[in-house]
Protein backbone atom coordinates (compact mmCIF):
# COMPACT_ATOMS: atom_id res chain seq x y z
CA UNK A 1 0.00 0.00 0.00
CA UNK A 2 1.30 3.42 -0.90
CA UNK A 3 0.06 6.51 0.89
CA UNK A 4 0.64 10.13 -0.05
CA UNK A 5 1.86 12.29 2.82
CA UNK A 6 2.09 16.06 3.00
CA UNK A 7 4.99 17.54 4.94
CA UNK A 8 4.97 21.22 5.83
CA UNK A 9 7.09 23.36 8.12
CA UNK A 10 5.34 24.25 11.39
CA UNK A 11 5.00 27.82 12.54
CA UNK A 12 6.52 26.80 15.89
CA UNK A 13 9.45 25.09 14.16
CA UNK A 14 9.91 21.54 12.96
CA UNK A 15 7.54 19.83 10.53
CA UNK A 16 3.97 18.60 10.48
CA UNK A 17 2.95 15.60 8.37
CA UNK A 18 -0.58 14.59 7.40
CA UNK A 19 -1.94 11.61 5.49
CA UNK A 20 -4.95 12.85 3.49
CA UNK A 21 -6.26 9.31 2.93
CA UNK A 22 -6.35 8.63 6.69
CA UNK A 23 -8.44 11.34 8.42
CA UNK A 24 -6.82 12.44 11.66
CA UNK A 25 -3.51 10.71 10.93
CA UNK A 26 -1.11 13.54 11.75
CA UNK A 27 2.37 13.64 13.22
CA UNK A 28 5.31 16.00 13.57
CA UNK A 29 9.02 16.09 14.18
CA UNK A 30 11.92 18.46 14.67
CA UNK A 31 13.44 17.44 11.32
CA UNK A 32 12.01 16.14 8.05
CA UNK A 33 13.47 12.72 8.76
CA UNK A 34 12.03 12.58 12.26
CA UNK A 35 8.61 13.73 11.02
CA UNK A 36 8.58 11.01 8.35
CA UNK A 37 9.67 8.37 10.86
CA UNK A 38 6.91 9.50 13.22
CA UNK A 39 4.24 9.40 10.50
CA UNK A 40 5.24 5.83 9.66
CA UNK A 41 4.54 4.91 13.27
CA UNK A 42 1.28 6.89 13.24
CA UNK A 43 0.17 5.08 10.06
CA UNK A 44 0.97 1.72 11.64
CA UNK A 45 -1.07 2.58 14.73
CA UNK A 46 -3.92 3.96 12.63
CA UNK A 47 -4.08 0.83 10.50
CA UNK A 48 -3.39 -1.67 13.30
CA UNK A 49 -7.06 -2.66 13.82
CA UNK A 50 -7.44 -3.17 10.06
CA UNK A 51 -4.18 -5.14 9.82
CA UNK A 52 -5.33 -7.36 12.69
CA UNK A 53 -8.29 -8.32 10.52
CA UNK A 54 -5.92 -9.27 7.69
CA UNK A 55 -7.01 -6.51 5.32
CA UNK A 56 -3.57 -4.87 4.98
CA UNK A 57 -0.07 -6.12 5.60
CA UNK A 58 3.03 -3.99 6.03
CA UNK A 59 1.05 -0.85 5.14
CA UNK A 60 3.28 1.42 7.19
CA UNK A 61 6.43 0.21 5.42
CA UNK A 62 5.63 1.95 2.14
CA UNK A 63 5.13 5.66 2.64
CA UNK A 64 5.12 7.42 -0.72
CA UNK A 65 7.55 10.26 -1.29
CA UNK A 66 6.17 13.46 0.10
CA UNK A 67 5.02 16.57 -1.70
CA UNK A 68 6.41 19.72 -0.15
CA UNK A 69 5.40 23.21 -1.23
CA UNK A 70 7.50 25.79 0.57
CA UNK A 71 5.05 28.51 -0.51
CA UNK A 72 2.05 26.74 1.00
CA UNK A 73 -0.10 28.83 3.29
CA UNK A 74 -1.81 25.87 4.92
CA UNK A 75 -1.12 25.37 8.59
CA UNK A 76 -1.97 22.29 10.61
Amino acid sequence: MRLRVILEPSVEGGYTVVVPALPGCISEGDTREEALENIREAIALYLEPIEDDGIFSDASEQVEKLRYDKNSRHQF
